[in-house]
């Protein structure tokens, strides 16, 4: 059976994992290495598939996942120099119960050297501490905040214990200001019908990049109820294929606006090649 180590170590959009590194879903062409220092996230993201593959291998049961344990044999281990772009977490995100251990891990990793990909649906609290802590290393951080929606009804329906989109705004604001190079996720893209509104709202504080992707994996979705499903159904249907060549053909000549892999592969745009290549 899969131990829960190799369930962490998949590739994922931050805390919301979508498939195993290599594959065409992953997050490959963001890193070369991911590190994670807890089992289970207390956003307890409806759609996180590191949760979804905990489960399924008997790791965790399924109501226990948002119950975040800090695994302090990975806090207070040693972490040395890697080429290429690391990215922290991939399998849980930073919140204010585990954020000294998460302040632990990255120190480790940027005093080591490293470049570091902090990727997080991000706790305003946290944000503010990691840019206080690690000032004098910004030059080797990139933030990627997931932000899939503006809508908090959406949000809080696909990911329960995550903030709010103004907590994850000013999260964003925060970083971008106080010269830190920001980036963000929309994968998911949880409202596909105001994708103009996400976009114009966070590309003036975004200094690399805005990732859109789609939500992968939803057969593995549980739904129990008429208003799941209907919620579930209202996110496919707005990512049709249709839908997303209309909303790559408003956004493809902005050099800003970067593309995640199943999109690529709708629109015809070459896969990243190979991990961290950043396309």
């Amino acid at each position: 059976m899969e131990s829960i180590n190799s369930v962490e170590t998949i590739q994922t959009d931050s805390c919301a994992m979508q498939a195993a590194p290599g594959s065409s879903d992953s997050t490959m062409e963001w890193s070369v290495k991911t590190v994670n220092c807890c089992t289970g996230c207390s956003h307890d993201c409806r759609y996180c598939y590191a949760k979804g593959m905990a489960v399924r291998f008997k790791q965790v049961e399924a109501g226990d996942w948002k119950n975040q344990t800090i695994r302090w044999k990975d806090v207070n281990k040693n972490y040395g120099y890697t080429d290429g772009t690391v990215m922290f977490p991939s399998s849980h995100d930073i919140t204010p119960h585990n954020l000294y251990a998460c302040l632990t891990v990255s120190g480790k990793l940027l005093k080591s050297g490293n470049k570091v990909l902090i990727v997080s649906k991000p706790h305003l609290e946290c944000i503010r501490a990691i840019c206080r802590s690690f000032k004098e290393y910004k030059d080797q951080i990139l933030f990627r905040f997931t932000i899939g929606a503006t809508n908090d009804d959406i949000l809080s329906f696909w990911e329960p214990g995550a903030p709010s989109y103004d907590e994850r705004l000013h999260s964003l604001i925060i970083a971008y200001s106080l010269g830190f190079k920001t980036s963000v996720s929309a994968e998911p893209m949880l409202d596909a019908d105001h994708i103009n509104d996400l976009v114009n709202g966070l590309l003036p504080f975004v200094t690399d990049a805005l990732w859109i992707g789609t939500m992968n994996h939803s057969k593995r979705i549980s739904v129990y109820t008429e208003i799941e499903e209907a919620e579930l159904n209202r996110v496919l249907e707005n990512q049709s294929e249709n839908n997303i060549k209309a909303i790559y053909g408003r956004y493809k000549d902005n050099p800003k606006i970067k593309w995640k892999s199943h999109i690529k592969k709708i629109v015809g745009i070459p896969l990243a090649e190979k991990p961290g290549m950043d396309i």
